[in-house]
């Protein structure tokens, strides 16, 4: 095993599980095919043993707990109707005001993204709810379908993430930290939306026409429709509170979110045993395909890391006398470029355990790397040709809606993203000042 090179183990790893894939194999199988076939050959049958251990040591870890009551929190949610509130008070709100509706939007994405976790929630809710009403009062369908797909995105960023809770587990980092980190950025590129949107329909009224005179609504209904706000507000309240604040751990606070979205839905009427059915077997269906990922992942990492193959960045970057800041990019264009054909929670799980120890290496704090490497997943599940976020909205866009326009209208909102992600970049303190307040 001393003779090895290190280089060449890499590209076996990672060109074996490549074709692998491209052969149409799950990620799972991919990774533990390959990883099994490197552990045989560099340590004959005893290598196996690691597949045993990776796999006690990837179950045995309570922050896992909370993916799946995430998950059904979200998938309650999803179905309660809570959706279809927050958008009559919105219409009722902003409904006068040129794009109104489109900077809602981006309100109501970044308030499902604070109860659901998920990005998909809010991209299809609102494809099914919002984009129909926007359309039938005039708005540019290029302009409503980008707005929907990147509000949608910021369910990665906002907490709480799924994301960042599998992030956390494979980097050992605190997710209170990392959601404290996220949430800054998350709002500020919910604000750079909004403005955006505002000067597109100020230039160009006909984009975002405002509602007629006799069709909005008197000050004593405005208010009125603010009671919808009670239960999200309180549930994100609870749920972040409990978190950021340190009253309880992540897994403790996702069965708060779970009973209270529960709440919510009995509230609304839709407490069922249909939506039950459909909530738990989604869970289930998703959390069985997570953990076999996670098992194959902590097994793949563990033989590389294990070789010594994690020092070959380094010792890249002293031969070529690279800036650390330049190595920084080249990760985040990788991140970009695995978006375009991975879905996000493949791309974590390949290159986690491999980039976080580099970034540690360099110097960098990881948890400003973990907002960065969401913001980049953020702009990937928008960019063709395989952005997720398209696909979800071809699935409930009208046929007037060809792909065609929906990647059009991703275009903007990927430079908007990529415009948020290098004022973090350039400005680190805009992820690190609130976790530097609340845990230091």
């Amino acid at each position: 095993m001393a003779d090895l090179d290190p280089l060449a183990i890499t590209a076996i790893m990672f060109a074996s599980m490549l074709v692998l894939m491209a052969m149409g194999a799950p990620l799972a199988w991919a990774l533990t095919i390959s990883g099994v076939g490197s552990a045989y050959m560099l340590w004959g049958p005893g290598g196996l043993d690691l597949l045993v251990s990776s796999t006690f040591s990837a179950m045995d870890n309570f922050l896992l707990v909370a993916l799946p009551l995430f998950i059904f929190m979200g998938l309650v949610l999803q179905r309660s109707g809570i959706t279809d509130d927050l958008f009559g008070l919105i219409h009722k709100l902003m409904g006068g005001v040129s794009g109104g509706l489109g900077v809602g939007t981006v309100i109501i994405c970044a308030l499902i993204a604070a109860m659901a976790g998920v990005s998909g929630a809010a991209t299809v809710s609102l494809g099914i709810i919002a984009l129909p009403a926007m359309l039938k009062r005039g708005y540019d369908k290029r302009l409503v379908t980008g707005t929907i797909m990147a509000g949608g995105a910021l369910g990665f960023l906002i907490p709480p993430s799924v994301l960042m809770i599998i992030y956390a587990f494979l980097s050992r980092d605190s997710v209170g930290k990392l959601f404290a980190a996220g949430l800054m950025p998350g709002l500020m590129l919910a604000g750079i939306y909004m403005v955006y949107i505002l000067i597109r329909c100020r230039l160009n009224p006909d984009l975002g026409p405002p509602t007629p005179v006799d069709e909005r609504y008197s000050g004593i209904e405005k208010l009125k429709a603010l009671r919808h706000l009670i239960a999200p507000g309180l549930l994100i309240t609870a749920v972040l509170g409990c978190i950021i604040g340190g009253v309880t751990s992540p897994s403790e606070a996702s069965a708060i979110g779970a009973f209270g979205a529960l709440l919510i839905a009995a509230l609304h009427g839709r407490l069922n045993w249909d939506l039950l059915r459909y909530v738990m077997l989604t869970t289930t269906k998703l959390m069985g395909m997570l953990m076999w990922i996670t098992i194959a992942a902590v097994f793949f990492s563990k033989i590389y890391v294990g070789l010594g193959a994690g020092m070959i960045v380094g010792e890249l970057i002293e031969d070529f006398d690279v800036a650390p800041i330049w190595v920084i990019i080249a990760m985040l264009a990788t991140y970009f470029l695995l978006g375009m054909f991975l879905d996000d929670f493949a791309i974590v799980f390949i290159t986690v355990p491999l980039f976080v120890p580099i970034v540690r290496e360099l110097g960098y704090d990881t948890t400003w790397f973990a907002v960065l490497f969401i913001l980049s997943m953020q702009s990937a599940y928008l960019t063709p040709p395989f952005g997720y976020n398209l696909f979800y909205m071809r699935s409930v866009a009208p046929k007037e809606i060809t792909i065609v326009d929906i990647y059009w209208s991703a275009i903007p909102f990927v430079l908007l993203q990529l415009f948020g992600l290098a004022l973090v970049v350039a400005f680190p303190q805009i992820a690190l000042w609130l976790p530097s307040v609340l845990f230091n």
